[in-house]
């Protein structure tokens, strides 16, 4: 009788729950893309069944006051003040870095060295010779287990994804055109102060590595190829600007009354070029569209069908199907929130819309599982590296005035 009654405590008992393996992230830099990143390594494990656990391990930052602030605020375990320092703790597997361009190269090569994993935002550098030594770090560390992504959150977003899936499913045909602009509009202001941004030695470059990496990065993806070769142009219309009184707040800050200082890099950019397949592709960045807050938009035309893209509509895809009888076809609205769609398995009920924090989740997400797996990692350094080249083929032509000039493979 007494075994009886054991067995059936036994029954009654709950499941045993075997914990799992967690993921120590640290984390360089604490301002605007460090924010983001934060929301996605906090919400990842929550939102979605993942293999690991993300562990918001340590943040770093060189001001002790901001970053032990930034550290409470978005809920990581620990602050530090020099990034080696954050790459040799012992509860840090991942290195994750948010800070501008010039210090890319070293954090990420350091960190591959050191065993860790690592996730760089986009530009993966501020010039060809350093993201070629960041992706040798990168083959070499994927030799031993080790991962490097490269930051393109817009690839996360679940509506260009599934164009992606459309595009490689032939719905589009042979593809003809592929349009992306990229408009902002926060240095219309002649008297915004000269940030990092604003700065060759700290950005690389202007609005066409802010945003025209996203743009270059987005065309090659859906088309499933690569520019070849571009002809640009590129104008800085305010070639002097209020020096930063204390520290920038987001993509601005607070001008100085008195002194100036010059802007070293582009204000805008446009180009135009040619795919592998002879596909035509045109694009423009500017960070001086008055009006234009964050207009990313892509579209792209083939022989059977045509598909277009507006970040500020972002769980929505339009899409034309050339098949149809002429008499009704046209472009049609898909509600990219379904279930079935890239992501959405996550997330809430049909018509319930998703927002920009989504692709840095997403995008913690697919690196979990990446390194879960010993899966190669996408987008790698190796298409970091790619993107870089075209941009630099876009300064060489645009200082060139405008001659056609080969992507460097």
């Amino acid at each position: 009788m007494a075994r009886r009654e054991e067995t059936e405590q036994e029954a009654a008992a709950p499941p045993t729950t075997v914990p799992k393996a967690t993921l120590g992230v640290g984390m360089v830099g604490y301002a605007f893309m460090g924010a983001a990143h934060s929301q996605g390594w906090r919400t990842a494990g929550h939102a979605f069944d993942l293999p690991m656990q993300p562990a918001l391990a340590a943040i770093c930052g060189r001001d002790r006051t901001a970053v032990g602030a930034a550290a409470e605020r978005h809920g990581w375990a620990a602050a530090e003040t020099d990034w080696r320092a954050l790459i040799a703790r012992d509860d840090v597997q991942l290195v994750d870095i948010c800070t501008p361009g010039d210090s890319h190269a070293e954090i990420a090569i350091a960190a591959l060295e050191a065993g860790k994993h690592v996730l760089c935002e986009k530009p993966l550098a501020n010039t060809v010779a350093e993201a070629e030594a960041m992706t040798e770090a990168a083959e070499r560390a994927r030799a031993r287990g080790q991962v490097a992504m490269v930051g393109f959150n817009y690839r996360r977003v679940p509506a260009i994804a599934y164009a992606r899936t459309l595009i490689a499913d032939g719905r589009l045909g042979a593809l003809r055109h592929v349009r992306a602009t990229y408009l902002q509009d926060w240095l219309v202001d002649p008297e915004s102060p000269l940030t990092w941004r604003l700065k060759r030695e700290h950005a690389g470059s202007g609005a066409l590595g802010d945003l025209g990496a996203h743009i270059v990065d987005l065309a090659q993806y859906l088309a499933g190829e690569l520019l070849v070769g571009v002809s640009a142009v590129a104008e800085t219309f305010v070639r002097e600007r209020p020096l930063l009184a204390g520290a920038s707040a987001g993509l601005s800050g607070t001008a100085d009354s008195g002194a100036r200082g010059a802007v070293t890099v582009d204000d805008a950019a446009l180009f135009t070029g040619r795919l592998a397949s002879g596909a035509l592709a045109s694009f423009e960045v500017t960070r001086m569209a008055a009006g234009r807050k964050n207009a990313l938009r892509l579209e792209i035309n083939g022989e059977r069908g045509s598909l277009a893209f507006d970040l500020e509509r972002l769980n929505e895809l339009s899409f034309h199907d050339h098949s149809e009888q002429a008499t009704t076809a046209g472009f049609r609205r898909i509600l990219v929130t379904e279930p079935a769609h890239p992501y959405l398995e996550a997330w809430w009920p049909p018509g319930h819309a998703l927002g920009y924090e989504h692709t840095f989740i997403h995008q913690a997400r697919d690196l979990v599982l990446t390194i879960a797996e010993g899966a190669d990692p996408v987008p790698s350094f190796a298409d970091g590296l790619q993107v870089q080249r075209v941009l630099a083929a876009v300064e060489e032509s645009a200082e060139k005035s405008s001659v056609h000039t080969p992507v460097a493979s």
